[in-house]
């Protein structure tokens, strides 16, 4: 058995890919740096994944099991590297998760051997994306996904059904698969996180109730609820936290992102708001606070997005999108952001928790109509102006 000569050439290249050494962008907002190049893409899949190597198999060596895209990742900081639970899109639309892992958490990351293998113990389950990791007090980390199916009271092809499955691990290699998430009021749900402590002695989820895959409906927002068992999760009562509003970004819809950032001053969230525009779908990254107290109560919600796509990260195969499921605290309050553009790769922004903190806190809020936003503007502009003129420029 030998293998394919092109195997080398390929494998070159993307060890070149794979080395490359990232740099921020230069832009400034004083919140975060972004960066150059994405953190991860299809071309950073392994070879062996997506190739037969054998010349007598494949003899043009044809990509015989492709891969479109890598975007959508959870995060997680654990044994001194920066672990991503990426979302894999192969050729055939099906998705799977793979751990790529970086020493410094922006560039050089590389997935291990095998792509996550989660138990098969749903057999309507046709595919699986979107985990959210959550390093819980408990002392398992879990991974929160969407687990679609079929919606077989549908003679549409399209329908289909969105739950939480739920899955726990000690070591991002071995997975146990846990029921799916039951919510008592809400028939479909999508964009679950796992808050990473008790809440009252219980496990506490933030949810997304949806009265179907796409709209939705009459939910009003991001919901919060208590369980007693994950091994056997049912929320029978969900608050709502962060709300839809109208004319602002969370307008169509709104979801939670990474798992909550805890600060001295409040629980951070990043999340994800979608407006309808005349060419589809607008997603961007917008933050809000809870209390410690009682994480289901927003205490901050400063005016408008976080972040929202750049240049080249609004084409792709869902375009104008960024998106986000996994942020990195390390030992130095270093932020690390990982968000995904427009359905295709995923980048990353860093920060700091004291930078995050005063944008979440000092920010103003969004006071809801146009003249009252000039207002606003105006009031800060005169006192810059002032403060330009006291210093004699």
């Amino acid at each position: 058995m030998a293998i394919c000569d092109q195997y080398f050439s390929e494998l070159k290249k993307q060890e070149e890919l794979l080395g490359r050494k990232n740099e921020p962008t230069g832009e400034y907002n004083g919140i975060y740096s972004r960066y150059k190049y994405p953190v991860l893409t299809r071309e950073h899949v392994p070879l062996i994944w997506r190739y037969d190597l054998d010349s007598k198999t494949n003899p043009f060596f044809i990509e015989r099991l492709g891969v479109n895209a890598v975007f959508n990742s959870g995060a997680i900081y654990l044994n001194g590297k920066y672990c991503l639970a990426a979302r894999v899109e192969g050729n055939d639309r099906k998705s799977f998760f793979a751990i790529a892992e970086s020493d410094n958490g922006i560039d050089n990351f590389r997935f291990t051997d095998h792509p996550v293998l989660i138990p098969d113990t749903y057999s309507e389950e046709t595919n699986v994306y979107d985990m959210r990791l959550t390093a819980h007090e408990d002392g398992w980390i879990y991974g929160i996904f969407c687990s679609e199916r079929k919606d077989r009271d549908s003679d549409d092809l399209s329908a289909a059904i969105a739950c939480a499955g739920i899955v726990r691990t000690k070591d991002l290699r071995t997975w146990e698969r846990l029921d799916d998430l039951v919510t008592l009021n809400s028939p479909q749900q999508r964009n679950v996180v796992l808050h990473p402590e008790f809440v009252e002695g219980k496990y506490a989820f933030y949810t997304r109730p949806m009265d179907g895959f796409i709209d939705t409906g009459k939910g009003s927002g991001i919901g919060f609820g208590l369980c007693d068992d994950i091994t056997h999760a049912v929320i029978d009562e969900e608050k709502m936290t962060s709300l839809r509003k109208y004319h602002t970004i969370t307008e169509a819809k709104n979801g939670a992102g990474a798992v909550p950032i805890k600060t001295e001053r409040g629980w951070i969230h990043i999340a994800h708001g979608v407006r309808n525009t005349a060419a589809g779908l607008r997603y961007v990254l917008y933050c809000f606070a809870t209390s410690l107290a009682d994480p289901s109560k927003v205490i901050a919600e400063p005016s408008g997005m976080l972040l929202g796509p750049r240049g080249e990260e609004r084409s792709g195969d869902v375009s104008n999108v960024v998106f986000c499921n996994g942020a990195i605290v390390n030992e130095k309050g270093e932020v690390f952001i990982y968000y995904a553009s427009s359905d295709t790769r995923l980048h990353v922004a860093t920060s700091t928790i004291e930078r995050l903190t005063d944008y979440v806190f000092a920010t103003p809020s969004d006071p809801g109509r146009s003249s009252l936003c000039v207002k606003q503007r105006t009031e800060m502009i005169d006192r810059n102006l002032e403060l330009l003129k006291e210093a004699g420029l």
